[in-house]
């Protein structure tokens, strides 16, 4: 069954992919819709799979601590980017600043009313893990009462999964939030960087890893103000110097990093070029 579940997890995986990409996921309304309806479809075959077999106690707790809680996370996370992005604000900056601070702050009250779950699950802790993740060990009536409507089956929940995926759900609408609220205060500094630069032509036309990776390595090299410019600074300069929305760097740098092959590509290409015109002899 092992097999079977991992190779679940692997789709739902490749049914997000489709949808997304490494500069910052395009969560348009129609590709959140594509997203939950594909998940929601793996989560039944779960469901079929599991729910009328008794399984042994260790593939039972490995099913409810990890299987199930991956799905149903990303299912819990998309809706809730779904609702959030429905929901928001018009308005100006400040106003959607607050909206997307407030949702955070519901997840901090979620997280102080669970902290010593939490802290089990975060452990890495198995002593309780026969009670929280085997089946038929609490009364869903009392326990279960926030449980979404089609998790509130005995023979497909402990309660405890559930938790679980909104510990993970959580923990990526952290980041979906905070990735927002960074976009609208980077917006206000490349306005102003932009604002107090001479008017010019300049576009940029390569790719925006490209300039994601240029940009790092000029962080790295501490090549501006003596090492002393962040990321930030550099990177808001970059989108205001070359007209270019670089979106969510970071995550766009850690792609480039855990590449296994050539992960300097740009900077590479920017040395053969140079090389090459070099040998040609040019003057200009």
């Amino acid at each position: 069954m092992r097999k079977r579940t991992e190779k679940i997890i692997q789709i739902s995986d490749e049914i997000i992919n489709q949808r997304t990409n490494i500069e910052g996921w395009n969560l348009s309304i129609d590709n959140l819709r594509a997203i939950i309806k594909g998940l929601h479809s793996l989560l039944e075959e779960l469901r079929d799979m599991v729910s009328n077999i008794e399984l042994k106690e260790e593939d039972e707790i490995y099913f409810f601590k990890e299987i199930k809680p991956d799905i149903l996370s990303k299912i819990m996370y998309f809706q809730n980017v779904y609702s959030i992005e429905l929901n928001q604000p018009y308005g100006d900056v400040n106003s959607k600043r607050s909206y997307y601070s407030d949702q955070i702050q519901r997840l901090q009250i979620f997280f102080e009313k669970n902290i010593a779950f939490y802290q089990y699950y975060r452990s890495n802790s198995t002593n309780l893990d026969k009670l929280y993740f085997v089946r038929n060990h609490f009364d869903f009536n009392n326990l279960c009462l926030k449980c979404i409507s089609y998790d509130r089956d005995p023979k497909f929940s402990t309660c405890f999964d559930h938790k679980i995926a909104t510990i993970r759900s959580n923990d990526m609408l952290q980041i979906y939030l905070n990735n927002k609220i960074y976009s609208m205060n980077n917006q206000v500094t490349v306005d102003h960087v932009h604002a107090n630069l001479p008017s010019n032509l300049f576009k940029w036309t390569d790719t925006k890893s490209a300039a994601v990776e240029l940009g790092y390595a000029i962080y790295a090299k501490g090549s501006i103000n003596n090492g002393n410019a962040d990321i930030k600074e550099i990177m808001s300069y970059l989108e205001a110097a070359f007209k270019v929305e670089l979106g969510d760097y970071y995550r766009t740098y850690l792609s480039l990093k855990n590449r296994k092959k050539d992960r300097t590509v740009f900077l590479n290409s920017l040395i053969d070029n140079l090389v090459k015109k070099m040998d040609k002899g040019d003057q200009v």
